[in-house]
């Protein structure tokens, strides 16, 4: 059986040889590369820029930033029909095509988040190895935690004041170089896009620009809704338990900061989801000005076959509500929950409806395709190319967090600077 024959179906003149071949996998795949670039660029906000008002979140975004990295390739490798042979793009990087260049890119970030990390925690390290190390009869789970965190401290045990000040400068220069590698990592993914000559949706220089802009919105909204539900828990443990974490005393003092957090962060959110619109509706007022020869096409599939998709789903539900949401006076927890569930809603469909919708037309312009997501999982092709393995990627850098956030703590930290 061809790859793709099982979830597309045919009207009209199509080639025999047509299918859907880039699945829901390959919608996850730049939907999951933006939320890794976004939460890094809302991490750098506060290193680079000094926005205060972000410092809790900084930490917060950075550390989740690196639990997404590890998710972000995972749908290209179950996508692939050889999934060992993924590693070869990490291992043989080269320029002469843009999917071999991600070996590049994807290594030299995911080098400058775990350096940056490293420079932000290194004095946390140290405090908790050095009383481990000092201590005579130490339990079986007091030398495994002095093994991980002594071996994290590189041997660099120097908390003077100097050296300190050495880290945040280390900190602050690697934010800085972060920012345009981050949105090079997912501008290449809309490169690869754009630069398909064959297909005349994907085929525009903006695709790159579309997807860092909407790269960022998304990740900023994550982090977001991932803070929000983080500090909800916390202030329902502290509750149970009448104990204090992160200096906050009372359920009170943990709404007050966390509200202040996230109305801060709601204004960034907004700035660049007007970009991003602003970028998504001029790419389709010039296309449809310019008028080229496949326009008759693609018009039949933006304005009829996708138009509640495109339209309803992404422009309304996506983008126009949540922008509504944000912009009422008088923020609260739940409207900023509810606001970053739809703009993670409506930065998904962008992605759907340039994944799949790039592949609704048959490239005789006489025919079209339709994409049935696999739900119930048959066989290993339909669990991974449906809907249980899109949700598991997502699923992933969360359970990834909930590991890291033990050796990188994001609220228990005691300030350096």
């Amino acid at each position: 059986m061809v790859h793709g024959e099982i979830w597309t179906v045919k009207e009209l003149f199509v080639y025999p040889n047509e299918f859907i071949y880039w699945s829901v996998q390959i919608v996850m795949y730049p939907f999951m590369t933006g939320l890794v670039a976004g939460a890094f660029v809302l991490s750098s906000l506060y290193h680079v820029f000094g926005i205060k008002e972000l410092k809790d979140m900084a930490r917060f975004a950075l550390v989740f930033s690196f639990a997404l990295l590890f998710a972000a390739p995972m749908p290209i490798v179950l996508h692939l029909q050889h999934p060992l042979r993924g590693i070869n793009v990490m291992m043989t990087p080269h320029f002469t095509s843009a999917i071999a260049a991600f070996g590049i890119v994807f290594s030299t970030y995911g080098a400058i988040v775990a350096s940056e990390l490293w420079f932000l925690y290194r004095k946390h390290f140290v405090e908790i190895a050095l009383p481990l190390k000092e201590k005579q009869d130490k339990t079986i789970a007091e030398w495994f935690k002095f093994l991980i965190f002594c071996t994290l401290t590189l041997g660099v045990y120097d908390l003077s004041e100097e050296s300190l000040k050495r880290d945040e400068k280390a900190i602050k220069i690697l934010a800085a170089i972060g920012i345009p590698v981050a949105c090079f990592l997912h501008g290449y993914a809309g490169f690869i896009f754009g630069s398909v000559k064959a297909n005349a949706l994907w085929m525009t220089p903006l695709m790159p620009v579309i997807f860092i802009m909407s790269a960022i919105v998304s990740g900023i909204a994550l982090c977001m809704l991932t803070y929000i539900v983080t500090m909800e828990v916390r202030k329902f443990l502290d509750s149970r338990k009448r104990a204090s974490y992160a200096g906050y005393r009372s359920p009170e003092e943990f709404k007050s900061a966390e509200l202040n957090v996230i109305k801060m962060t709601a204004r960034y959110l907004l700035f660049f989801l007007v970009f991003a619109i602003t970028l998504e509706l001029l790419d389709l007022i010039f296309r449809g000005y310019t008028a080229v020869k496949s326009w008759d096409v693609l018009r039949s599939v933006i304005y009829g076959r996708d138009f509640i998709d495109i339209f309803i789903m992404q422009y309304g539900v996506g983008n126009l509500l949540p922008f509504i949401l944000f912009l009422l006076p008088g923020l609260t927890i739940r409207r900023a929950v509810l606001g970053v569930l739809l703009v993670l809603f409506g930065v998904f469909m962008m992605r759907w409806n340039v994944v799949i919708g790039g592949q609704a037309f048959s490239l005789s312009f006489a025919g079209y395709m339709h994409y049935h997501l696999p739900i119930i999982p048959h066989d290993w092709e339909t669990f991974k190319e449906g809907l249980f393995g899109a949700l598991s990627i997502f699923i992933m850098p969360f359970v990834l967090f909930w590991f890291i956030a033990k050796i990188f703590p994001v609220f228990n930290l005691k300030e350096t600077h």
